[in-house]
């Protein structure tokens, strides 16, 4: 999808975007290759050429920063199916929500999952090194929660886009909790505890680790967290399916309407 993505183009927004493929100008190349485009200046065109053609540079030599700082946040997810195998899910618990501190952090790249545990190995150079090699972050609500509040507490600046879940879903018509979405998906979990933990039920598994010192309860904190960063690559790999059918259908239903050969100018 990324590279059907005409918003890393200035003063050109969904709008626009749309207009573009609505000519039958579905991608970059084929943005490139016309003269004229309508709506849009030869003297811009030029430009947005050249915009064009540095975005592909930065993409093939991927460069996420540029799309980082290029692409509207809300359609960070537009990198997922390219940067899919450089993705990394990230979920966190805590001890509160105002000033608490992150118990547990799990960080899955979609093929292991390594948990950070407070008082065990949660370190922050560790934590750096790990975001820093992903391309691409998936979270459920993290862009509003997580990433704010390790940013706080661990004072460190995470710059990379961030595909969070919960806005994409909210896009194609789900809400609620992630359990109730993992459910309308029919994703389960594990161990019938887990699947059935509440919201609160996670910070109270913390708190009768701390009060008895039982191993119990931590492991099933873990393996909470755990299911949690897994089961997220399954919504997102099929939330994006969903997002991109979506976006395609918008040109197909214009050329279903309109017989005509596109509107191309040149």
């Amino acid at each position: 999808m990324i590279k059907n993505t005409f918003l890393v183009l200035e003063n050109v927004g969904l709008k626009k975007e749309k207009s573009i493929w609505q000519q039958g100008i579905d991608d970059w190349n084929d943005f490139l290759a016309v003269d004229r485009i309508k709506g849009i200046s030869r003297k811009a065109k030029i430009y947005y050429d050249k915009r064009l053609a540095e975005a592909k540079r930065k993409l093939y030599a991927e460069d996420i920063g540029y799309f980082y700082s290029n692409l509207p946040m809300s359609e960070h997810w537009r990198l997922y199916s390219y940067f899919k195998e450089q993705a990394l899910f990230i979920d966190i618990e805590f001890s509160s929500i105002k000033k608490g501190y992150p118990t547990v952090i799990s960080l899955y790249d979609g093929d292991d999952v390594k948990t950070m545990i407070r008082g065990i190995n949660m370190d922050k150079n560790l934590l750096e090194k790990e975001l820093n090699k992903a391309k691409l972050l998936v979270s459920f609500n993290g862009s509003v929660f997580d990433i704010p509040f390790l940013e706080r507490y661990f004072k460190i600046k995470v710059q990379i886009p961030h595909f969070d879940l919960r806005f994409a879903l909210n896009r194609m018509g789900y809400s609620g909790s992630l359990k109730g979405i993992e459910k309308e998906f029919g994703i389960k979990r594990n161990n019938i505890y887990v699947e059935n933990l509440g919201s609160g039920d996670p910070l109270l598994l913390w708190k009768t680790f701390l009060a008895t010192c039982d191993d119990y309860y931590l492991n099933l904190l873990v393996e909470y967290n755990q299911e949690d960063v897994i089961n997220l690559k399954m919504i997102a790999d099929k939330i994006v399916e969903m997002l991109e059918l979506h976006y395609k259908s918008i040109t197909m239903c214009n050329s279903n309407h309109d017989q005509k050969s596109p509107v191309l100018y040149g």
